[in-house]
């Protein structure tokens, strides 16, 4: 038999023997009052379903397809990698080397920089696709996902781009929608009157369009930092506001990209002993950060991304701005006003315009129906890293570690290997489950 085959020809049957069991009819009741919608399609999917057409999904995609289990991606917009192709600004590039950027199974051109490009790593991505055959559903927004105990299957509804519902019925789930599925906007007093333009990084192409004009970037992380130099050399007049203590680090030191020696000296040295060379190297290199209003945690850059997932600052000429004065640090802000914004401290200023690098946020709880793995408070899961992969029912999670596409590569491994033991358990139990079915079907000719 063609698995596949069976696995329906199998479905199929347990559903028609259903049919006429009264006890399972009133457990069901409800169900299907719920799910029975005439205009829902309905999908029973062999293989696990991924949510999401990411880096993460690929690379699960990918893993699961070298293992010989098929899976369906769902993908609500038109592209793989949205967030690179359709929310992201001209000028980014990979802030890691590529080597620790790539996907399972497959490297990098050999001659792309050492930093790809946004549209390098891009065609990087679309080229990962077609080498493995992935190809997802586009246009399919998961509107929820709930695990369907009496028949032991996950339940996933999908709405397409005309309102047209399906639901696709699946043994597992992997939820690939990431830490970064939704802009965080802040809620900032006075919104509604700043005459100017407010929007969001994801909104963000270029500084050319603001080239001559006052701006202010709220948010100091990577992409705020970059966004204001970018903005620097369009001619605008960016200003930068600084709530919090943030990590600055040179992007390479001693002739090495600043991750790789730390990842290095890590399998040599304890945490502190790395992060206090760190901290040493880079006050050599940049200089006091503070004396620039960037005061830096009390905390090591390394030993706080460990704690709290926050990424340290890696700078690509940022500083030196800031230093020459083409980009002001400023406080948080107070309030805003018709053409101004008033900050903490009593200041108020003009600008034009506000951008705000207030970063994403995970929004599996607006559409999974399930509370254990998987926080309602932030939506990531509840167990850190390297533990957070996996969940009960076969539910897994894979692009929430806070590692980056190194993290998501390792959990998409992993993810693959389980569900390959779990696939291949399963097809001998639908094996010895068919053959009893239809023993006519196996007789020696």
């Amino acid at each position: 038999f063609n698995l596949l085959a069976l696995f329906m020809d199998c479905l199929r049957e347990i559903e028609g023997k259903q049919a006429h069991d009264p006890i399972f009819i009133e457990k069901m009741n409800k169900s299907q009052r719920l799910s029975m919608n005439k205009s829902q399609r309905r999908v029973c999917v062999p293989g696990p379903v991924i949510v999401g057409a990411g880096p993460s999904g690929l690379a699960t995609a990918a893993c699961l397809k070298e293992r010989g289990v098929p899976s369906i991606i769902l993908e609500r917009s038109n592209c793989i990698a949205s967030l690179w192709q359709l929310k992201t600004y001209d000028r980014l590039s990979l802030h890691l080397p590529k080597q620790f950027c790539q996907l399972p199974l497959m490297g990098f051109p050999s001659n792309f920089p050492t930093y790809p490009t946004k549209q390098q790593f891009i065609d990087y991505l679309e080229s990962y696709a077609k080498n493995f055959d992935i190809r997802p559903r586009f246009n399919a927004t998961v509107s929820q996902a709930e695990y369907d105990s009496t028949i032991r299957f996950w339940r996933v509804k999908s709405v397409g781009l005309k309102g047209e519902e399906t639901e696709y019925m699946c043994r597992w789930l992997v939820v690939a929608t990431g830490e970064n599925a939704e802009a965080v906007v802040p809620e900032i007093e006075g919104t509604d009157e700043f005459r100017g333009d407010i929007r969001h990084t994801s909104q963000y192409r270029s500084g050319e369009e603001f080239r001559g004009k006052k701006v202010l970037v709220v948010g100091c992380g990577n992409s705020g930092m970059e966004v204001c130099l970018d903005l620097c050399n369009h001619d605008a007049m960016p200003s930068l506001v600084v709530r919090d203590t943030v990590h600055v680090l040179p992007r390479e030191m001693l002739g090495k990209s600043t991750f790789g020696l730390s990842m290095w000296l890590l399998k040599w040295l304890p945490m502190r002993l790395v992060d206090k060379f760190l901290l040493i190297v880079s006050w050599l290199m940049l200089g006091d950060t503070a004396r620039f209003g960037l005061d830096r945690p009390h905390l090591g850059p390394l030993e706080l991304k460990n704690l709290s997932g926050k990424t340290p600052v890696l700078d690509v000429g940022t500083l030196a701005k800031i230093k020459s004065g083409d980009i002001k640090v400023v406080p948080g802000i107070k309030r805003l006003k018709r053409h101004a914004v008033e900050f903490v401290n009593g200041r108020i200023e003009n600008f034009d315009a506000i951008i705000l690098a207030t970063g994403y946020k995970s929004n599996v709880p607006s559409w999974l129906k399930e509370r254990e793995m998987f926080s309602e408070k932030d939506g990531l899961p509840r167990r850190p890293f390297p533990n957070g992969w996996k969940g009960e029912c076969g539910l897994y999670a894979v692009g929430f570690t806070k590692r980056g596409i190194l993290g998501a590569s390792m959990d998409a491994k992993r993810i693959a290997e389980h569900i390959e033991t779990c696939w291949k358990s399963e097809a001998k139990h639908r094996m010895a489950f068919a053959r009893s079915l239809f023993p006519q079907s196996h007789q020696t000719i």
